[in-house]
């Protein structure tokens, strides 16, 4: 792959860090530089180390992982999806989903990494066949990840304001969890 074909691929894979992190900013409605580093840097941890995951694991299991990894990520976003749209129609004091939770983070950085499995199967299958050199690669895809997990709070943040006055922030976020989640499963669907 060349350099150019690499930076697409980290593009492609930050898209839903990148919508994620734009629903936690409008939810969250102020710039807490903490958890949007530790939330971008949870995104780009799981981005890159998923590929590897599934470069290493090519020749034990793989055929057992891509049969399975789009439900994990469609289970594990549906069910914080499906839980944000249930909080949101009750009292505003009693809502549990929210971005500055460690725990949820971490939960939303697997699910929208999964997918990255299979370009670490696909990394292996086009030669990718020593560590040092699926270094690199790695490394654009976290720093775009975590880049664009930044910029994704920083947008939320800042037209958050605006959103939040016409709908529901946590309604919204949660229809568009389960969207991504329904697109990861499609993605790997054959209909």
């Amino acid at each position: 792959m060349s350099l150019l074909d690499i930076i697409l691929l980290a593009i492609a894979l930050a898209m839903d860090c990148f919508a994620i992190s734009i629903v936690s900013g409008v939810i969250m409605r102020r710039l807490v530089w903490r958890l949007v580093l530790q939330m971008s840097i949870l995104f780009g941890l799981f981005q890159a180390l998923m590929p590897f995951i599934g470069w290493f694991g090519t020749n034990c299991f793989s055929e057992y992982l891509e049969a399975v990894d789009h439900w994990i990520a469609f289970g594990l976003l549906a069910f914080l999806g499906i839980r944000m749209i249930k909080e949101s129609f009750g009292p505003e004091e009693e809502m549990h989903f929210t971005p500055d939770r460690f725990r949820t983070q971490l939960v939303l950085a697997i699910a929208t990494s999964i997918d990255a499995l299979a370009v670490g199967i696909s990394f292996a299958c086009i030669g990718y066949n020593s560590i040092y050199i699926l270094l690199t690669p790695l490394f654009i895809i976290g720093i775009v990840s975590f880049i664009f997990g930044v910029a994704g709070n920083m947008l939320g943040v800042r037209f958050g304001r605006a959103i939040a006055r016409r709908l529901h922030p946590e309604f919204v976020g949660g229809v568009i969890l389960i969207l991504i989640g329904v697109k990861i499963l499609l993605s790997h669907i054959n209909i």
